[in-house]
């Protein structure tokens, strides 16, 4: 999340774009096409724009750096409802940390700060934030989506929000990263939000793994499977069940580092291959376990929105 001090610096930021409105002169706002009050994208609404309160139960840009947004905001979301819904699907890759300015360019989106006119990210900053965030999309067979293409943003000046917190290089995440399909928190209410996230859940054991174009494939053994959660697995897809593990080929995943026992697995089928979402040791005495496979069924999956649980980022 963003701390403090970074609140502060985009505080200033706001300050200073708030002056460049007062002072620019027509021609400036000629640079970029902004959309009218009333029509933007092609698209006109119904309801003049309003300055409402981000709310408190807004995940995403509940804390960050201001409190009052523009209504409909910049991605065509009308009523305060379909923007909340619609923004939940982005914290997971908020706790990812995959780029520092990610909280920064998501909200002036979802909830852009309530000035005389909307003032879109600029296209570097989205280009950093897509750099760093799209590999981590991609491991879970999402391509960084139309709505945020970059070349849709104005390029920098004063009138667009501009990178903060550092460049793409600099928040790359290193070789030594654990992969993402690894680093899985071991309580129940994160295990089964995984669960409901997945199209598939599995135990099994692990005959082989083998690497090749940047990601891991792990190949069942054929005794001793048990689909917990089946989807939309044919028989064919249980027959010899292989697993892939997108952008993970070169990262550590300390749950493979023994491959002795049984493991807890989740997935999406994805263009006819099954990607792997997380996986976990299974552990006989882990009571968090026990309970999330227990109670699986029961979560109320509904009232979560992650980007990878299957909706629409859009």
């Amino acid at each position: 999340m963003v701390s403090p001090c970074h609140r502060n610096a985009l505080g200033a930021l706001l300050l200073v774009l708030v002056q460049g409105w007062s002072q620019s002169v027509s021609q400036e706002y000629d640079y970029y096409s902004w959309p009218s009050d009333n029509f933007q994208h092609g698209r006109f609404y119904t309801k003049q724009p309003q300055c409402v309160d981000i709310p408190a139960d807004m995940q995403l840009c509940h804390n960050v750096g201001y409190k009052r947004m523009r209504l409909p905001n910049l991605l065509e979301h009308e009523s305060m409802p379909e923007v909340k819904q619609q923004a939940s699907s982005w914290v997971p890759l908020l706790a990812k940390r995959c780029h520092s300015d990610t909280q920064v360019f998501l909200c002036s989106l979802f909830a852009p700060v309530c000035l005389d006119r909307p003032i879109y990210p600029c296209r570097s900053l989205c280009e950093v934030v897509r750099d760093s965030c799209a590999p981590v999309m991609e491991s879970y067979g999402f391509p960084w989506p139309e709505m945020l293409n970059c070349n849709k943003f104005p390029f920098d000046n004063d009138l667009c929000i501009t990178v903060q917190f550092g460049n793409s290089q600099a928040t790359q995440p290193p070789v030594s990263k654990i992969c993402t399909q690894c680093e899985m928190e071991h309580k129940a209410d994160g295990i089964m939000e995984q669960m409901c996230s997945s199209d598939f859940v599995v135990k099994l054991r692990i005959k082989e793994i083998k690497k090749e174009n940047g990601e891991r494939r792990l190949v069942a053994a054929q005794k001793k499977k048990k689909l917990l959660k089946v989807g939309p697995l044919k028989r064919k897809d249980t027959k010899k069940l292989v697993l892939h593990m997108k952008n993970a080929g070169a990262c550590p995943c300390p749950q493979l580092d023994d491959l002795s026992g049984s493991f807890l697995v989740m997935g999406r089928k994805v263009g006819g291959r099954l990607l792997v979402l997380a996986i976990y040791r299974w552990e006989k005495k882990n009571k968090e376990m026990k309970f999330a496979v227990k109670f699986m069924f029961s979560y109320p999956c509904s009232m979560h929105y992650p980007f990878f649980y299957g909706a629409d980022p859009h």
